[in-house]
């Protein structure tokens, strides 16, 4: 009777869907639609009902302010639904669409690309035994001009697209969300890609003081900074980990450390990053004689570049410039969010890459793979664009405190985990750089013990590599899991 209800919901939707969009192209802003299907995870068979839908952001006046596209995951003949983990999870940008982990990450759907993560045609969509499914509900949100998400009337754009108003509109979202779907005594997670870092972080401060919601865990996909400072010297030097790793990837470093495992290479740099090339930069012109040119040579060494190469940046190379440099005498370029794919410019010569060959790459492929199953496989009818990248400009960054709020959120909370997860070839945002952040969120060191950091041999969405993407959620599994069993213990220090 259930589905029946939920499926004549589904086509008075459809309906309505088909004589609004061709007149005003908008979407209502309350609808669902439910389907049920299958997937085998680990070799077991995990049936679960899929609602695409939309939920409003509601006004100061309780009138309709937009409408946000949600795609809700939630596994069936299971005792009792109130007491299954519930991730939320979200995208960066920060005008992404949840595309990106919706189909390449955690969901039961994965879309059609090579082991490798490069686009293949057919496009289209095919089942993921990956998926974390089986130990967790999940919550696919678009923000505002994100996937089909929109404003709706007059309303104003400044209450959105900013740090702290991002995180205050999508905090009484959530709090909505899980009222309507009585999921209040549901260990609950956040997971954020990229600006989605910056978004989950300041999430689970606003959470606990605007909602009362406390969570058990945040997971940090590719994190961006947070809002904590390393600027200057700490900011040029945290690069050349990223250096090595990409340099290592494409065979361009001297031979005695291009035969060493990557796990073995990484801590030499990172350690020499902190002891020698940080500390030297601090210096800038000052620094003795003879000693520039020797950790100029260092440098070179670790990252596959000349010495003059270095040199001629005064040790702090920009990253734009190793995209184009590293691969510039086979007139190759490698990419900003993934380092193990390649591009060709149309000259050799210049600072920086006439683009970016992982985006252009990823773009073909996931844009026909969300389209289509939106609309043909999930039946969610309407004319409006799929924003894969919606229209978010200004976007005020003024204020990001979202690291902080992530640290007093846990200090607050004792069973609030937090679980880093990078790729060694992302350039955009480097694994060591999630490292620092890490590590300075916490200056005192006390909450440690709850932080977890996994690295992977891939780039910014380390899950488009097959072997990452089974490693990943594995990952995930376990940290739900770790931190659902951890929350069975009273909440005191």
């Amino acid at each position: 009777m259930k589905f029946l209800t939920i499926l004549a919901l589904g086509l008075l939707c459809v309906c309505v869907f088909t004589s609004t969009y061709a007149q005003e192209r908008s979407l209502p802003p309350d609808t669902t639609i439910t389907s049920s299907d299958e997937v085998t995870i680990k070799g077991q068979r995990v049936p679960y009902d899929v609602t695409v839908g939309t939920q409003p952001v509601w006004g100061e006046e309780g009138e309709p302010v937009a409408a946000l596209l949600y795609t809700y995951y939630e596994r069936t003949h299971i005792p009792d639904s109130t007491v299954r983990p519930l991730l939320f999870s979200f995208n960066g940008g920060p005008g992404s669409a949840s595309v990106w982990m919706h189909l390449g990450y955690t969901s039961p759907k994965n879309l059609n690309i090579d082991d490798e993560g490069y686009p293949v045609q057919p496009y289209g969509i095919h089942d993921n035994p990956y998926s974390i499914l089986d130990v967790a509900d999940i919550v696919y949100i678009n923000p505002v001009n994100t996937g089909f998400s929109r404003m709706i009337g007059e309303a104003d754009r400044e209450q959105f697209f900013g740090v702290n108003e991002d995180i205050a509109y999508l905090s009484d979202w959530l709090e909505n969300f899980v009222s309507r779907h009585e999921r209040w005594t549901s260990p609950k997670f956040l997971i954020g890609e990229s600006y989605g870092t910056t978004r989950v972080s300041g999430l689970a401060g606003a959470l606990q003081s605007r909602q009362w919601m406390y969570l058990n865990g945040v997971i940090l996909v590719s994190p961006t900074r947070l809002g904590i400072d390393r600027d200057g010297p700490v900011r040029a030097g945290l690069r050349l980990p990223y250096f090595a790793a990409a340099a290592w990837y494409h065979d361009a470093l001297p031979a005695e450390l291009q035969k060493r495992d990557l796990d073995d290479l990484l801590p030499e740099v990172e350690n020499y990053t902190i002891e020698e090339v940080i500390p030297a930069l601090v210096r800038g012109g000052s620094i003795e004689e003879g000693r520039r040119e020797e950790v100029a040579a260092r440098m070179a060494y670790y990252s596959g570049l000349s010495v003059d190469a270095v040199l001629d940046h005064n040790l702090d190379i920009p990253t734009s410039f190793f995209w184009k440099e590293l691969l510039r005498d086979q007139g190759l370029t490698i990419g900003r969010l993934d380092s193990r794919y390649r591009g060709r410019d149309g000259e050799d010569a210049g600072e920086r890459y006439d683009f970016d060959p992982s985006m252009a790459a990823w773009n073909h492929a996931f844009a026909p793979a969300i389209n289509h199953y939106l609309r043909d496989v999930l039946g969610f009818k309407t004319d409006l664009k799929y924003n894969l990248f919606g229209p978010v400009s200004p976007w005020n960054r003024d204020g990001d405190n979202t690291g902080e709020n992530l640290r007093q959120a846990m200090s607050q909370n004792p069973y609030l985990h937090l679980m880093v997860q990078s790729g060694y070839f992302d350039g955009g945002t480097d694994y060591f750089n999630a490292k620092y952040t890490m590590w300075n969120m916490d200056p005192a060191g006390r909450l440690q013990d709850r932080m977890i950091f996994k690295g992977y041999r891939s780039g910014h969405m380390m899950y488009l590599r097959q072997e990452d993407l089974a490693t990943s959620n594995e990952d995930i599994r376990q940290f739900i899991l770790n931190a659902v069993e951890a929350g069975k213990a009273p909440a005191r220090l």
